[in-house]
């Protein structure tokens, strides 16, 4: 099973991002929030997301 990409919104209105393994630990996340959400996605490819 193949890890969980999750982009959200936190309590100050930036978009982060989270990487969950399949045993259900958070194995990386942003170290900052974005105003947009296609930077925090760029970010987030930097550190290993595929859309695919």
């Amino acid at each position: 099973m193949e890890d969980k990409w999750e982009f959200y919104k936190d309590k100050s209105d930036e978009w982060r991002w989270r990487r969950t393994a399949s045993n259900g630990r958070i194995v990386g996340a942003s170290s900052e929030g974005y105003k947009n959400k296609q930077d925090c996605i760029n970010n987030a490819i930097r550190n290993g997301y595929s859309k695919e």
